[in-house]
């Protein structure tokens, strides 16, 4: 299988620098943010991007992780039955500008049920969403990232891998050359 990498751990690291800048200007702050992960890599690239607002602003964001597995629209469909994880959001996100992190964007579909769940738990000022990868011309759904890492165009027999140290050892975003577009997902 042929890869490529698209981003190495300094890259990784100067885009979430990046993106908190650009969460903090958006929203004229930290006061009224709060930080939602959607499991599994997005919780570790939140995580992140709240140290680096606290280090910015002063204020630490609450910080909360989402499991959209009961959420997905290809739930009924599967054969096989995904293991349900932990949401855990210990906080009100009424009226709170609430930044969703993920690590790629690609059809649109986790982002739509991130949302549906988040709406579960009341009615935010504003949903942002925040990406490390966006891989452009894929979307099957209305929905783009407010912050990113970096947009890369990919064709569906490639797959963006997202690496990060808490996983994976090491940090670093990589493009694979797939067999077929069915092992894109």
């Amino acid at each position: 299988m042929k890869s490529k990498v698209i981003m190495d751990s300094e890259t990784i690291t100067r885009a979430l620098s990046r993106i908190a800048h650009e969460i903090l200007e958006r929203n004229k702050g930290a006061k009224e943010l709060r930080i939602i992960g959607i499991r599994r890599r997005g919780i570790h690239l939140a995580r992140r991007l709240v140290d680096k607002i606290q280090e910015l602003a002063g204020i630490k964001p609450p910080l909360g992780t989402l499991d959209i597995t009961l959420y997905r629209d290809d739930f009924r469909r599967r054969t096989d039955w995904p293991s349900v994880q932990k949401t855990e959001i210990p906080f009100s996100v009424e009226d709170k500008n609430v930044i969703l992190v993920d690590d790629v964007l690609y059809t649109g579909r986790t982002t739509r049920a991130a949302i549906e769940a988040i709406m579960d738990y009341g009615r935010p000022a504003s949903i942002q969403l925040a990406v490390l990868v966006d891989r452009g011309g894929h979307r099957e759904l209305p929905i783009q990232a407010d912050y990113m890492g970096i947009k890369v165009m990919t064709i569906r027999t490639q797959k963006v891998d997202v690496l990060l140290k808490e996983l994976d050892g090491r940090d670093e975003a990589i493009v694979l050359q797939l067999d077929s577009p069915n092992e894109a997902g």
